[in-house]
């Protein structure tokens, strides 16, 4: 009784300072801010609403850079006397002092034109065509000339879908941009973003978003107008696709016709020019505003775009001022709390609050005011595991060794090459029985399924599990992991899961009074999991069958990670076919899945090579100690 009104008190607490916290941010705003609305027109005529919010004491003469975020999710409250609670993501921001401008994307909410989701670069630009770069360049011209005592300056940022528009403010930039964080930027979907990873449709989460997103709107409208979320007539997110029976089944059941990018993803089954036109780091040439690139490895929608898009700068723009900053946070985890802990694994240090003081407001500080020193490395990573923040000249890091991981029998991995003759694993995929992405039962995708514990699946006889002996050494892990595996279906086609995991001692203890109740001996923390459509294993373009018993190589590369396993842990890789409802499922069939009814999703006999002659393993980017 006493605990529980302890806990009682204690979230009574809680509450209440969270609810003085944002009175008094919104009283903040508005003391210290006015607040103006305006329909901004751009080159072609469209004109965007936009919600700007001006310190009061520019009237003293003081002058202040614009901070931007362009958001297709509305820039509510509307109305000049309706007031945000916070500005520019977290209170040190807001109290140091920016014009914050929030807009409207085109054709989203109050803005006018049409909406187009990922609108493509149009990098043939007549006087009057217009793309998202041209929309954020004649916003900043028009701000800049409009809105009196700003310093010269803009700096912009987003979450997400806004960090996809932040990434593509820097396509011939506007002279007075001076400051981007892409920040978990949509980047790719269809290799690694959102809508589809490897390939596969992330069903889920593409179905959630679209029944509501993707509504048409025909006129521009406020929250209150706009569509409502999708009512899930099966509350088990697992139940509810399992019974839809294939995404075909989905699509002419509850949506019909009327959402425009759900229609494109049945007409572009493949890697064609729909989705090309659509990869924004293709264009990501001749950058010169500062970027400071951020993500988390545990972000369970776009922990690919933020390292494709530091990396593209890279490659394309070798003298640009571009770094990068990775954590152990889940979706814009970086400014949503303090970032001490995540699931079940605990950091020891309040990671968020250390990006927040020393990275984020330094860096628009320095660039857009002149203001202080910005000492952010070229890579600031924090390392999970060893629970340290590292700052790296490059990413990945120089000083890096690639390291291949045997698979072996009996469940063996090792960084010895097998020495066997025809050693191979053999078990049987049923597409109408997935694998299951996490442990228990949930109406929605969890964030934590991409560090929780993976001991559920390697229960299942359709789930392969290979694991080292006991670690005598740390291993850190720094860059991408490349799955390089042996394979053979009966099937035509089969999806490829990999994931590496961290395998806790038999040993281990919670690590707070608050974990007590948590299992943590023997845990299986989940460090990286990727699925590949394996049809696609030669071109996303050109999607080949499998030749039904034939030894074939299956090889990608999984989104980078940057962890370290601890000695007196273990390494542990799990192989599987399917990632349910996070992917769809495959018919294990070479077909156009998009057109599959539920009769086609058929079972088939897998096989993992482990011998001298077709190894399978994965390349580990090892720092060197």
């Amino acid at each position: 009784m006493k605990r529980i009104l302890l806990t009682f008190l204690l979230a009574s607490c809680f509450l209440a300072s969270n609810a003085f916290a944002q009175e008094t941010d919104s009283a903040y705003v508005r003391n210290h801010y006015t607040k103006i609305e305006r329909l901004i027109p751009m080159r072609d005529g469209t004109k965007l609403f936009t919600a700007i919010y001006i310190p009061k004491d520019i009237s003293a003469g003081k002058k202040y850079p614009f901070l931007i975020n362009r958001t297709p999710y509305t820039v509510r409250p509307y109305g000049e006397n309706e007031y945000k609670t916070s500005l520019g993501g977290y209170p040190a921001v807001m109290r140091d002092g920016f014009i914050f401008v929030y807009q409207d994307v085109r054709g989203r909410w109050m803005s006018e034109g049409n909406f187009e989701d990922i609108r493509p670069t149009n990098l043939g630009k007549g006087k009057k065509d217009i793309d998202e770069s041209t929309d954020t360049y004649d916003t900043i011209d028009w701000l800049v000339k409009n809105i009196k005592n700003n310093n010269g300056k803009a700096g912009i940022y987003g979450i997400s879908y806004p960090g996809f528009y932040s990434t593509t403010s820097l396509v011939k930039s506007h002279p007075a941009l001076k400051a981007v964080s892409p920040q978990a930027p949509v980047t790719d979907w269809f290799i690694g973003d959102d809508f589809h990873h490897g390939g596969a449709l992330f069903v889920m989460d593409a179905f959630k978003f679209m029944t509501s997103f993707g509504v048409p709107r025909p006129k521009p409208i406020t929250p209150d107008k706009g569509p409502k979320p999708f009512e899930f007539p099966i509350k088990d997110n697992y139940r509810f696709y399992l019974e839809a029976g294939s995404v075909k089944n989905l699509k002419e059941k509850y949506m019909g016709d009327s959402i425009k990018f759900w229609n494109n993803l049945f007409k572009h089954a493949n890697l064609d020019t729909f989705w090309q036109a659509r990869q924004i780091t293709r264009h990501l040439t001749d950058v010169k505003p500062a970027v400071m690139v951020v993500g988390g490895f545990f972000d369970a929608e776009d922990a690919y775009g933020a390292f494709e898009t530091y990396k593209a700068i890279e490659r394309q723009n070798p003298n640009a001022n571009n770094i990068l900053v990775a954590g152990p946070w889940f979706h814009g985890g970086w400014v949503r709390g303090k970032g001490e802990s995540f699931g079940d694994i605990n950091f020891g240090t309040a990671t968020s609050t250390y990006y927040q003081d020393n990275l984020e407001l330094p860096f628009f500080k320095y660039y857009l005011k002149g203001v202080g020193s910005f000492g952010g490395a070229e890579a600031n990573i924090f390392l999970t595991g060893s629970n340290q923040w590292h700052k790296f000249n490059t990413w990945p890091p120089q000083n890096v060794e690639l390291k291949s991981l045997y698979f072996q029998p009996n469940g063996k991995l090792s960084f010895s090459k097998p020495n066997q003759s025809n050693s191979f694993d053999e078990y049987v995929s049923d597409p109408n029985t997935p694998v299951p992405y996490q442990d228990g039962i949930q109406a929605n995708r969890t964030r934590e399924y991409m560090i929780d514990d993976q001991r559920f699946a390697s229960r299942r006889p359709d789930v392969k599990t290979y694991q080292t002996d006991v670690l005598t050494e740390d291993i850190t892990l720094t860059g991408p992991v490349l799955a390089n595996l042996m394979v053979s279906t009966t099937g035509t086609d089969a999806d490829y899961v990999v994931k590496l995991i961290d395998v806790y001692p038999e040993d281990t203890k919670a690590t707070s009074p608050a974990d007590q109740n948590k299992m943590m001996a023997g845990y299986q923390m989940l460090v990286r999991g990727e699925i590949l459509r394996g049809k696609y294993r030669n071109s996303f373009e050109k999607p080949e069958a499998f030749v039904p018993n034939q030894v074939t190589n299956v090889k990608y590369a999984l989104p980078d990670v940057g962890h370290t396993f601890k000695k007196g842990h273990r390494i542990m890789v799990q192989i599987q076919h399917s990632w349910f409802p996070l992917a769809d499922r495959n018919p294990q069939q070479f077909m156009n899945i998009y057109e599959a009814e539920p009769k086609d999703f058929k079972k088939a006999t897998q096989r993992i090579y482990h011998d001298i002659t077709n190894s399978s393993f994965l390349s580990l980017p090892v720092l060197k100690q």
